[in-house]
């Protein structure tokens, strides 16, 4: 009888950056970690491929056909990923591994429909440079700037953080992230994780051809990196890893419309997409249209900012839950009220829609995404597919 065969999901200690995306995102906690790397326990996964999106590297997306599953003790003892085995001379007939494949891979097929397909950059986007700066050599960056966004008097404390790399060459594209190394160990003596923060400014720096880029960052009131970067001062120094992210990523095309919904410091990598046309393609023929939301004004990132923007430059839909004597409008709320423009956006193939903000308002966007189309007598279902297949649709929710 031939041996049993398992597809195995593995992630790539080459690209993995240790940030614990995956960690934190695994639904039945079947991803963990040592001091050395993040593994996959094949006693538990399910394939439910929670983890596959979030990843900003893509290391997590690794999979091995195996007659024996590889235990937690030989991954942790990686520094790269094993080849992929020739099971037809180890027990297995050529026949049973194709069957087994072609089963699993439709399996996965399956969970990356439920996504919406898996994502891919715009066709027209620049090519990134990804993982320059790892953890054991990370970039070091000064602190040139760190300005607070919100009112004093607003609950949300959310800073505008510039850091400068001097002449250390760090090339980022709008709708990229960097890593930042918070000092200092947890209570189990381990190293603080790396965490993840969307770039806001453009990729010819916070002003045209400086070499920096700029954060928004939420203080969170038990968050280690969140305190550690609000509490910076000027000619502070940081290190940083990265940049990470190869698809949620800004158009180089005028002609391109981009639907941008957020909340809160989701709106950082809008920032940069609405700088870089406001920088190099103010008279683009293709629509910038912002659909942003936050308690109160008060409360809303780059606020001011965004009154001064010309109307001829981005359609800005400020939506607000917590003003008094005012009913709670969420962007949901306001897209809906809009589904005629956005109807009609997505039928034109030079829409793009990005998402980004708290994970909970993805399943409000989506529905009102079909609210819209239904109306129209479109099928949101199989358009959020093929947009995402074309790379026109993206979704970064954390």
């Amino acid at each position: 009888m031939n041996a049993p065969v398992k597809k195995q999901h593995l992630i790539d200690p080459e690209i993995c950056i240790r940030c614990n995306t995956c960690e934190e995102t695994c639904p039945i906690d079947a991803v963990t970690h040592n001091d050395d790397n993040y593994v996959v326990d094949a006693e538990k996964c399910n394939y439910c491929m929670d983890c596959i999106s979030p990843c900003p590297t893509g290391a997590i997306d690794n999979w091995r056909v195996v007659l024996r599953t590889y235990s937690l003790d030989d991954q942790f003892s990686w520094t790269e990923l094993p080849k992929q085995a020739e099971l037809s001379i180890a027990g297995a007939t050529a026949e049973a591994v194709e069957a087994f494949e072609d089963e699993v891979d439709k399996l996965l097929a399956e969970a990356h429909q439920g996504l919406g397909g898996k994502a891919v950059a715009p066709a027209s986007a620049s090519k990134p440079s990804v993982n320059l700066f790892r953890r054991a050599k990370p970039a070091t960056a000064r602190v040139a700037g760190n300005f607070r966004l919100t009112d004093n008097a607003a609950e949300n404390d959310v800073r505008h953080i510039i850091l400068d790399f001097g002449d250390v060459d760090f090339p980022v594209l709008e709708g990229q992230s960097i890593g930042i190394v918070p000092p200092g160990v947890d209570l189990e003596g381990n190293s603080h994780a790396v965490r993840l923060y969307s770039i806001a400014s453009p990729r010819d720096g916070e002003k045209p051809n400086a070499n920096n880029v700029a954060l928004t960052v939420k203080r969170e009131e038990k968050g280690v990196c969140s305190n550690y970067l609000c509490s910076l001062k000027k000619g502070d120094t940081v290190q940083v890893t990265g940049p990470f992210g190869s698809t949620f990523l800004m158009p180089d095309d005028p002609s391109a419309n981009i639907v941008m919904i957020c909340t809160g410091t989701g709106s950082a990598p809008f920032r940069a997409f609405t700088e870089r046309r406001r920088r190099t393609m103010p008279n683009a023929p293709g629509k910038l249209v912002l659909f942003f939301g936050a308690r109160r004004p008060e409360e809303l990132p780059y606020f001011g900012p965004l009154q001064k923007l010309p109307k001829s430059l981005m359609t800005q839909h400020l939506c607000y839950s917590r003003v008094p004597g005012q009913p709670k409008t969420y962007v949901q709320d306001r897209m809906r009220e809009e589904s005629a423009a956005l109807a009609a956006l997505l039928k034109d193939k030079a829409t793009h829609v990005f998402i980004c903000g708290l994970k909970g308002m993805e399943h409000g966007v989506d529905e009102a995404f079909a609210d819209a189309c239904r109306k129209d007598g479109l099928d949101w279902g199989a358009l959020k597919t093929e947009m995402r297949s074309a790379g026109r649709y993206h979704v970064e929710t954390y």
